[in-house]
C-alpha cells in the first residue's frame, strides 16, 4: 500500500493547507483504488507530524479574524458554498463512486444529505443567539452567549467521504472555529474539492485545511496542544481510543463508533414493505453504512415467509460498477476489506448459522478484478455468534428468530451497540412501546434507515457513541461552542460600600 517513490504517471492527491495544495513531503503515500476495476487510480500523500503542525498552525493564525467575523458574514460564505456544492453535485457523486464504489444514485443521495447540513449552518445568526434576563437584582442584568472553541479537527471514514465531513465542517465554521480535516485515505478526493470550493465561496485562507494520513496523522491531531476539539466517525475501537486519548489531554471529543442495526419484523407487518426495506438497507452501498441493517429479527411465525421472499430478491441483485445506472450494488472499497467480510461469512458457517445465500465468489463480467461480493443471507443466527456480535460492514444479512416482541426488544437492548434500529408493524401500540423501550439513539417505525434530518442530530447509545454530544444539528452547535454567562451593571447603580452577599432580587 505505501510507496516512497510513487509512479509519476499516477494521479497524486495533495494536502490542502493555508489556502493552497501542498504536495506531501513525508515521502509516504497510499494507493487509492477504483474498486470496480481493482486497480490503482491515484496515490494520496500521508502526512508527517510536521505537516499536521503546519495545518494546525495555519488554522490557529486564521482563528482570531474568523472568530470575530460576524455570524451573518460567515453564513453568507456558507450560502455561496452551498450554491457551489449544488453546481458540482454530479462531480462529487462521480468521485465518490470511483473511489468508494457505491452506485451513482446512492452517491447523489449522500451529496444531498451533506448539503442539507450546510443549509442548516447557514442559519448561524439564529443558532448562536444567547438569552437575556433584565434586572435580576440591584441594577444587574444577566445574558449568555456562545463563543467558538478555536482550532477543531475532524477525522472521517471512507463510507461517506462527502456527507460525514459535512456533518462537522459547516457547523464548526458557522460557530467561528477553524478546521483541520483528516479524511479517509481510501477516498480522499471529495475533501480536496470541498476545500477548493470553500475558498471560491470566500472562506479566508487557513480557516479550513485538509491533511491526509494514517495513524501518524490521527495521533498528531490528538496530541497537538492547539487542537481543542476532535470529531470522529468510524469503528468503535478507534472511537474509544480517540475519545480516551483526547479527553485525557483536556480536549472536547465526540466520537461515533460502530453499529449492529436490527430490524424487527412483526407478524402483522406488511411483508412486502419489510422485504423492500431489508433489501435496500442491508445491501445498499454493499452494506458499508453505519446505519445498514445487518440483522432481521423475525418474530413468531413470520420467519419462514420472510426468508422465502428475501432469497429471490437477494439472488437477483444487480451487481456491478456503480457508474452503470442499472446497477443496484457496487463493489466493496478495497480487496482487504472484501477479504475481511468473507472471513465473517466463513465464521458464520463455522459457528453453525444456516447459509441460505452465499455471496462469496461472485464475479462481475468485465470487472473480474473488482472487489465484488454477492449479497449473503444467514438464517438461524444466534446472539452468541460472531456474525451477530460484531459489525461486518458488508452485504451480509442475518436472521434471528424470536418468539415474541418482548424477546426482540431484550435481544437488541442486550447488544453492546445502540446506533440505529427499526420495527415493521401495523400495530400502533407495539410501535409506541418499541420507541420507548429500545436502547438505541435512532429509531425507525416502518422506516429502515432512520438518519435524522440536518436540524436534528445523529448519534447512538452505548458503545456506538463516546462523548456527550451527538453530531450536527443543535447538538453540533453546542459541541462547537462554549457557553458563557455575563452579569453586568453600571456605576450609577452600584451601592456604596463592600457587599458580602450574592446578587439577589429584592
Amino acid at each position: 500500500m505505501n510507496r516512497k517513490s510513487p509512479e509519476l504517471s499516477i494521479r497524486q492527491i495533495a494536502h490542502y493547507i493555508d489556502g493552497r495544495e501542498v504536495a506531501g513531503a513525508s515521502g509516504r503515500h497510499s494507493d487509492v483504488f477504483d474498486p470496480a476495476l481493482g486497480s490503482v487510480a491515484a496515490q494520496v500523500a500521508l502526512a508527517s507530524v510536521e505537516e499536521i503542525d503546519a495545518a494546525v498552525a495555519a488554522a490557529r493564525r486564521a482563528f482570531p479574524a474568523w472568530s470575530e467575523t460576524p455570524p451573518l458574514k460567515r453564513a453568507r460564505i456558507l450560502f455561496a458554498f452551498k450554491a457551489l456544492l449544488d453546481a458540482h453535485a454530479d462531480e462529487f457523486a462521480e468521485l465518490i463512486t470511483r473511489e468508494h464504489g457505491k452506485v451513482f444514485s446512492d452517491a447523489k443521495g449522500e451529496v444531498t444529505r451533506g448539503i442539507e447540513v450546510v443549509e442548516f449552518a447557514c442559519a448561524a445568526p439564529h443558532l448562536l443567539k444567547g438569552q437575556y434576563s433584565d434586572q435580576i437584582g440591584g441594577g444587574i442584568d444577566n445574558f449568555s452567549l456562545r463563543q467558538p472553541l478555536g482550532v477543531v479537527a475532524g477525522i472521517t471514514p471512507f463510507n461517506f467521504p462527502f456527507m460525514v465531513p459535512l456533518w462537522m465542517i459547516p457547523v464548526a465554521l458557522a460557530c467561528g472555529n477553524t478546521f483541520v480535516l483528516k479524511p479517509s485515505e481510501r477516498d480522499p478526493s471529495p475533501s480536496l474539492l470541498m476545500a477548493k470550493l470553500l475558498k471560491q465561496a470566500g472562506l479566508p485562507d487557513g480557516v479550513f485545511n485538509v491533511v491526509h494520513g494514517d495513524k501518524t496523522a490521527v495521533d498528531a491531531l490528538i496530541e497537538h496542544p492547539d487542537v481543542v476539539a476532535l470529531s470522529f466517525v468510524g469503528s468503535t475501537p478507534i472511537a474509544e481510543y480517540i475519545y480516551s486519548q483526547g479527553t485525557a489531554r483536556g480536549k472536547r471529543v465526540q466520537a461515533l463508533g460502530g453499529a449492529k442495526n436490527h430490524l424487527i419484523v412483526m407478524p402483522d407487518a406488511d411483508l412486502e414493505q419489510a422485504v423492500d426495506a431489508l433489501i435496500g438497507a442491508a445491501y445498499g452501498s454493499a452494506g458499508e453504512r453505519c446505519m445498514a441493517i445487518s440483522v432481521a429479527v423475525a418474530v413468531g411465525d413470520v420467519a419462514d415467509r420472510l426468508v422465502d421472499k428475501l432469497v429471490p430478491r437477494i439472488e437477483s441483485l444487480k451487481i456491478g460498477s456503480g457508474l452503470d445506472a442499472s446497477i443496484e450494488m457496487g463493489p466493496l472499497v478495497t480487496a482487504a476489506h472484501r477479504e475481511k467480510v468473507v472471513g465473517y461469512i466463513d465464521a458464520g458457517v463455522a459457528e453453525g448459522a444456516k447459509l441460505v445465500v452465499d455471496g462469496r465468489g461472485h464475479v462481475v463480467d468485465g470487472h473480474e478484478d473488482g472487489f465484488f461480493l454477492g449479497g449473503t443471507l444467514f438464517d438461524h443466527v444466534t446472539p452468541e455468534m460472531k456474525i451477530h456480535r460484531e459489525e461486518i460492514f458488508g452485504p451480509v444479512l442475518g436472521i434471528v428468530r424470536v418468539p415474541d416482541f418482548a424477546s426482540a426488544v431484550e435481544l437488541i437492548n442486550a447488544h453492546e451497540f445502540g446506533n440505529g434500529v427499526s420495527c415493521y408493524t401495523s400495530d400502533g401500540g407495539v410501535a409506541r412501546a418499541f420507541a420507548r423501550q429500545i436502547k438505541c439513539g435512532m429509531v425507525g417505525i416502518n422506516v429502515p434507515i432512520p438518519v435524522p434530518m440536518a436540524w436534528h442530530s445523529f448519534g447512538g447509545w452505548k458503545r456506538s457513541l463516546f462523548g456527550d454530544a451527538h453530531i450536527y444539528g443543535e447538538e453540533g452547535v453546542r459541541f462547537y461552542t462554549r457557553y458563557k454567562s455575563v452579569m453586568q451593571r453600571w456605576p450609577d447603580s452600584i451601592a456604596k460600600g463592600a457587599q458580602f452577599t450574592m446578587p439577589v432580587a429584592h
